[in-house]
Order: C-alpha cells, then structure tokens, then sequence
C-alpha cells in the first residue's frame, strides 16, 4: 500500500470516528477493506478513475452480496471524503458512481416460540431457586432475563458496569453502536433476578457480571447460552443471545408494540432494520386493518342492518 493510500484512510478513519462516531468494530473493517482495495491497485487507491473500481468489481466477483456492499459502502465513504477534503481529483471521486451497489437480501431473524422461551426460563429460575444453587446459575438467570427482556446487544450486556443496575430503576442506561446512549425498560422479573445476582457477585469490581480480566466477553455469553439450550431440551444451532433479543423485538410486536417504540428499545438508527421483524407478526397486522380499518367497520354496520 503507497503512501498517499495509507496517509488518506488514516485521516478518513480518523473523521469517521471523531465526526460520525463510527463503531471500533465499523473502523476496523473499513481500514480492512480499504487496505485490501489499495493493494489490489498497487497502492493507486487513491487514483482510481473508473477503469481502477472496474478491477475491483473484478476482484470481488465471488464474494458474498453482503461482503461487496460492505465494500463499496466503505469506498464511497472514502471517495466523498477526499473529494470533499480537495484531496483528490474530482475524477477519482466521481468514480465512485461507478461502484457496485450490490442489492442485499436482508436474512429473516431467527425466531422462538413462547413455548421455547417458558421452557428457558422454567429450568433457569428452577436452578437459580434450588437449594444448592450457585452463583453461576443466578448470574445466567440475569443475563437471560436482560436479554429477552429488554433486547439487549451481546456487546451491550457484558459490558454494563455495576453501576446500571441500581435497584429499583426502570430503565437501563446503554451505550450502544457508536456510543450512543438509550434507555431501556427492565421489567420487575429483570430487577428481581439482578437483585439476586449481585447478592452474590463480587462487590470490588466495577462490571455487572465481572470475569478474572475483566467482563465476561461475548463468546463467553454465547458458550453460556448454547450449553443452557441444549440443557432445555432445545437445539443449541437455535438459540444465541442474539436469537434472544430477536425474540424480545418478536414478541413485543405480537403484543401491540409499534415499530417506532422498537427501534428505540432495539438502538437501531434507521426503522428498515427494525421493519424486518413485521414478517413475523403478519397475521396480526392482518387482523388489524380487518378489524380497525373504517372500511372494515362501513361492511360490519352494514352486514348488522341486513341482518
């Protein structure tokens, strides 16, 4: 990678991050694949005219949908920025639009049903009321609670301090993608469970729910929740934390949560990403717009006077 290719992305990663907040994880794949598009130009990134991006659309013929959008998000990030900053021929930052916008087909969220849930939370409050019960089973019971109960990030979970879950508070503070704040619900069961987790956990670390170098990481939380399933008679490919916050998006919708409350709760910045939960719930919506629609209610006054 040339100089000038290296110098750039550092100043563009360097405005993401000051100026739009980006993620550490957003920064580091961006500097991946802009790293990568250099050096498959020989270090011409920052000269690429039309003929340059053709190469790369080349390149990433055989890579997933999902990867070559990444890519080209990332590389139209650069060009704008450069452009922007007179750093670059306006030539080069018009290529841009010549960058594949490659159409990604959103995966449906893996799901659970009530049934799956109750058997999850039967045997995690049944170990955690047991007798012989030990710290392990009432800190997995908090963690599930938080989960499904307030549709929390893996990465949200692990990492809330000590300090978040005050007693009696109704709301959780989380700092979500790109360090911004929300607040979340924690519901009665959530508080209850907290209650009994930190009865037990040690009192000098400044982590919920601590590990020996710090907190339990998200791999850590996984390998706790797969092994939890299997324990429930569940298929363990199934279930993950974030199948858990899939369900607490789910089911909330089945109860009569609008997508705006959601979004909220959930911390997703646009409503599209919110949205793919409705196919879940079309029955209901169905139901709705039969039942409350004023269409729906001029047939049924009708259908009452010749009757």
């Amino acid at each position: 990678m040339a100089g000038d290719d290296a110098r750039l992305i550092d100043r563009f990663l360097e405005m993401m991050a000051a100026e739009r907040g980006a993620a550490a994880n957003t920064l580091a794949a961006y500097r991946r694949d802009l790293e990568q598009a250099s050096d498959v130009l020989a270090g011409a990134l920052v000269q690429a005219g039309e003929a340059g991006l053709a190469r790369l659309d080349h390149h990433w013929r055989d890579l997933a949908s999902s990867t070559v959008a990444r890519k080209s998000s990332a590389l139209r990030g650069f060009f704008a920025f450069l452009q922007d900053e007179g750093l670059a021929e306006a030539s080069a930052g018009n290529a841009s639009t010549a960058i594949a916008r490659p159409k990604v087909q959103r995966p449906l969220p893996k799901i659970l049903s009530h049934d799956d849930i109750a058997r999850l939370f039967t045997l995690a409050e049944e170990r955690a009321a047991a007798q012989e019960a030990r710290p392990s089973d009432l800190r997995l019971l908090a963690l599930i609670e938080l989960l499904y109960g307030s549709g929390l990030r893996a990465s949200e979970l692990v990492s809330l301090p000590r300090a978040a879950a005050s007693i009696g508070r109704p709301l959780l503070a989380i700092t979500g993608k790109g360090d911004k704040q929300r607040l979340v619900p924690i519901s009665g069961r959530a508080r209850d469970a907290l209650a009994r987790w930190l009865a037990v956990s040690p009192a000098e670390t400044r982590w919920l729910f601590p590990s020996r170098t710090g907190h339990i990481s998200r791999i850590r939380l996984f390998q706790l929740i797969k092994d939890f399933a299997a324990s429930a008679g569940i298929d363990p490919a199934r279930v993950s934390p974030h199948v858990l916050r899939h369900a607490f998006a789910t089911h909330l919708l089945e109860g009569g949560a609008d997508l705006r409350t959601l979004q909220t709760f959930l911390g997703h910045a646009d409503i599209a990403t919110t949205q793919i939960y409705t196919h879940v719930d079309s029955k209901r919506l169905v139901e709705l717009v039969n039942r409350r629609h004023p269409l729906a209610q001029m047939n049924l006054a009708d259908r009452q006077r010749r009757g």
